[in-house]
């Protein structure tokens, strides 16, 4: 694969092509960029003097993406509204979006995290064992922390539950932490898309260790069941037990990892029936200690 290296400001932009990023200019200073994503956006955080912010663009030909940079652009735009519907303290904020010639932009908060999966930068064995890996190091973290970040995806996914979407494509890819302020954010919701929704591609977009044996198959309806069993998977992603959920991997209690075993069940009807009684059990579970 053809690879092009472009100079802007304090970063080089890895593409397959050249590609016009001067708008970026208008904005302000561009400090950091990351463009190893394989949705076909590249993400710049740029500095406007006064606050920095990060800036989603898509048109260009990113390195990791084969497919039409048209279709990328169709997709962010359509992302919008969902930002737009699901605001929320655990969301980072849309402040603007616009046309760029053929591409389109979404401009958000900066937030000073690392995403705890960095695929890019480290291996999946990597991942959990390189001291640098931000999901290494997020399983060192006290408990109490790691816990404050779980409630808060849980607390969003219940507000998007009764906001009528569901999720699509959330992972722990979706989630970036502060180290610093030990501070969570939850950063890419481009996918979530509002109810009903039916599976139109077979196997769908995400990380086969969040997805729900309907999101493999064509036709299923994708609900909010489905996204009890995402909880179920983002509860072993961020405990212990991630790539075999075994009881000896987990760093909650006993009644915790029951309720996620029960979440992550490939029985739809052995699942908690909402996500609120999903966050009833798991508030239950956590009291009993």
């Amino acid at each position: 694969m053809n690879t092009v290296s472009q100079p802007l400001d304090d970063v080089t932009v890895r593409l397959r092509e050249p590609h016009d990023l001067a708008f970026l200019r208008d904005i302000g200073r561009v400090f950091q960029v990351f463009d190893q994503q394989d949705s076909g956006n590249v993400g710049f955080g740029v500095d406007t003097g006064a606050e920095k912010l990060f800036v989603k663009y898509a048109g260009a030909r990113t390195t990791q993406y084969g497919g039409d940079p048209a279709d990328a652009v169709v997709r962010l735009k359509a992302a919008i509204p969902a930002y737009a519907a699901l605001e929320h303290p655990a969301l980072v904020r849309l402040r603007d979006h616009f046309a760029v010639g053929d591409g389109y932009a979404a401009v958000f908060d900066w937030f000073p995290g690392e995403c705890l999966h960095e695929h890019w930068a480290f291996t999946r064995e990597e991942k959990y064992t390189n001291p640098r890996s931000p999901s290494c190091r997020f399983q060192q973290l006290p408990l109490p922390r790691r816990m404050e970040t779980l409630h808060a995806i849980f607390a969003f996914h219940e507000h998007v539950a009764h906001q009528g979407y569901v999720a699509i494509d959330f992972y722990d890819g979706s989630i970036m932490y502060d180290f610093a302020h030990l501070s969570s954010m939850i950063c890419d919701i481009d996918m979530y898309a509002p109810l009903p929704y039916t599976n139109g591609m077979g196997r769908m977009w995400g990380s086969s260790r969040f997805m729900s044996p309907e999101e493999c198959e064509l036709g299923a309806e994708i609900d909010e069941i489905t996204n009890v069993y995402t909880m179920g998977a983002t509860a072993f992603g961020l405990l212990g037990g991630d790539r075999n959920r075994t009881l000896e991997g987990w760093s909650g209690n006993r009644a915790q990892y029951e309720v996620a075993w029960k979440a992550v069940s490939a029985d739809r009807r052995v699942r908690y029936p909402s996500l609120s009684a999903f966050r009833l059990a798991w508030s239950a579970a956590t009291d009993a200690g």
